[in-house]
């Protein structure tokens, strides 16, 4: 099939099959949407730092400093994604990411503080309604995928001085880096701080507060060693 074998040079993989029948309306109402997105990130490449391919654009995408933004091959931003990568570094998308529709990247909260920022390496993959607030720096590496609603912070806000109140005792910005191929289950929460092992699987509602060594499968608020992979 033409549409198959197109996808399968886009993602640069001869391996890749559908597993799935679908019939020509189902194919045509695909092809339609897809062929939106790449005239609406025709528009968008103009006002990017880099990109070096396609760019599939859904509607409602704001994307704010994308003087900063530097993109891959093929990025998706699903409909209502906002980005703002005012930071120091800025946010660098590498080549098959796709980013899940209602997502939120930011890299600066107060203007008064300028944000470290956030890059995403190959072929990962970030589920809807994704909150990455990468003040202190958020690195994911390749081939990572993750569940809806998960959430990354790399700022926490100071408050060991109780006669001044905690807005106006600052922030202490540390940095997370989530490794290659991990799996994030959804609706977990990832801290400032933290480092994620390549291989580690983060079960779904949990609350990652501490580090994790490669390969390891943790659950739980606060979030716990269960299990290595390579044990199972």
């Amino acid at each position: 099939m033409i549409i198959e074998k197109l996808i399968r040079k886009l993602k640069g993989n001869p391996d890749y099959k559908w597993e799935s029948t679908y019939s020509e309306r189902d194919l045509l109402s695909v092809t339609k949407i897809r062929f939106a997105q790449v005239i609406r990130g025709l528009w968008l490449r103009l006002f990017l730092k880099k990109c070096t391919g396609l760019l599939f654009i859904g509607s409602n995408v704001k994307v704010r400093h994308g003087y900063q933004l530097r993109a891959g091959k093929n990025l998706i931003l699903e409909d209502n994604v906002s980005i703002n990568a005012l930071s120091l570094n800025g946010i660098v998308l590498g080549d098959q990411v796709s980013i899940a529709r209602d997502s939120i990247l930011f890299c600066t909260g107060i203007i008064a503080q300028k944000g470290t920022g956030i890059i995403i390496g190959d072929r990962t993959g970030i589920s809807a309604r994704a909150y990455f607030a990468g003040q202190g720096g958020i690195t994911i590496g390749n081939d990572v995928i993750m569940g809806p609603n998960v959430q990354i912070f790399s700022e926490n806000h100071n408050y060991s001085n109780i006669n001044i109140l905690i807005k106006d005792q600052g922030v202490t910005k540390q940095a997370v880096t989530i490794g290659n191929n991990c799996w994030i289950g959804g609706g977990a929460t990832i801290l400032s701080g933290v480092n994620i092992g390549d291989g580690c699987i983060v079960a779904a509602g949990s609350v990652v507060v501490k580090s994790i060594p490669a390969n390891s499968i943790v659950a739980g608020v606060p979030a716990r060693i269960i299990k290595n992979r390579e044990e199972v």
